[in-house]
């Protein structure tokens, strides 16, 4: 079968991959779409470490192909949309409904694919380029049959991490006041979360001024090319300023910006090396600096609840997905979300 495959050096789209069957608690999904984070690349250019050979994506959306021995929440022929939490959900964490924190789903690769007989990583649980692919049960949401595919598969990275970052981690409230700076995949979906939560003034920053339309889509109130004019609009700072790029300037930044009692909340993924600095003494108000995994997000129920706002008119799904692309022109949907002319693409199968 065809997927994406980076073997440390170089990508290629081969067309020899193997998965094995679904086991007890497993799923087989035949992969219709799949979105292309910059999580993905982050790979490829080191900023995320991850062992190799592996097949890339974790974005996905496609039908159930097969189920394992007591997997009964999905059958073959249901649409799912993948989560990447290959959570355990028995432990202390999940209990307390925080499957993010759960340790069985953080930095466990497994090996479900080989090539030429030679076990092939799984990315983020997922490797959603691929033609089929096996999860663990707890990562298949069903979703239903009326939702495109390839919308469907924005929720599984994308919107998750940014609409739930809002209404998970930061708990945005009626009338508060939000900054997102950069407005690629995940910082469209922080705006959106932050209009389906009522925020009264939302302000988009982005170096790139043509994005300003698609930033007021879907929810900006304002729109600046650089930060420096936030204080022009509120004085006082913001309560919620996410940094959606992953630069320790624009961490900075962020939290420069709070008003009293804000909090800084970082998305973005720098060098897993990188320190970013603040001024102490402007934290005594109260201030905060949040990360977040994931957007906080307990997917069987995330998921379910953004394809109810989806079909109800929203949540904007098939306006994140700028082009599709046939996996084979994988190479072109790299350079388009590289340079920024994209706000997602999907890989098609």
């Amino acid at each position: 079968m065809r997927g994406v495959v980076y073997d440390g050096k170089r990508i290629d789209v081969v067309d020899d991959l193997a998965v094995r069957d679904p086991g007890p608690g497993e799923v087989q999904v035949a992969i219709a779409a799949a979105g292309l984070c910059h999580s993905d690349l982050s790979v490829v250019d080191g900023t995320i470490p991850f062992p190799v050979p592996v097949v890339l994506g974790h974005e996905g959306a496609g039908v159930v192909e097969a189920v394992g021995v007591g997997v009964t929440h999905v059958a073959p022929g249901d649409h799912v949309a993948l989560s990447t939490l290959a959570n355990c959900g028995t432990c202390a964490e999940c209990d307390r409904g925080r499957p993010t924190m759960c340790r069985k789903a953080i930095g466990r690769p497994g090996q479900p694919f080989t090539r030429a007989g030679r076990p092939v990583y799984q990315f983020a649980s997922n490797s959603a380029f691929a033609e089929r692919t096996v999860v663990r049960a707890v990562q298949a949401v069903r979703v239903p049959e009326d939702i495109p595919l390839p919308s469907a598969a924005l929720i599984g990275c994308g919107v998750l991490t940014g609409v739930g970052a809002v209404l998970n981690r930061a708990r945005v409230d009626r009338g508060d006041s939000v900054l997102v700076i950069g407005t690629g995949g995940i910082g469209l979906n922080v705006l959106q979360g932050a209009r389906i939560a009522g925020a009264l003034r939302i302000v988009a920053v982005d170096a790139n001024p043509a994005k300003e339309a698609v930033a007021r889509q879907f929810g900006a109130t304002d729109f600046l090319t650089s930060a420096e004019g936030v204080r022009d609009l509120l004085p006082t700072g913001v309560d919620h300023a996410f940094e959606c790029v992953g630069r320790v300037e624009l961490i900075r930044q962020a939290i420069d910006l709070l008003d009293r009692h804000g909090q800084a909340i970082l998305l973005g993924v720098p060098p897993a090396a990188a320190e970013a600095s603040f001024l102490v003494s402007s934290m005594y108000l109260d201030k905060s600096i949040l990360g977040c995994r994931y957007g906080s997000s307990r997917p069987q129920h995330d998921i379910a609840l953004y394809a109810d706002l989806y079909r109800r008119g929203r949540l904007l799904l098939d306006e994140l997905v700028t082009r599709t692309y046939p996996v084979e022109d994988f190479e072109k949907a790299a350079a388009d979300a590289e340079a920024g002319r994209v706000a997602r693409g999907v890989l098609t199968f």
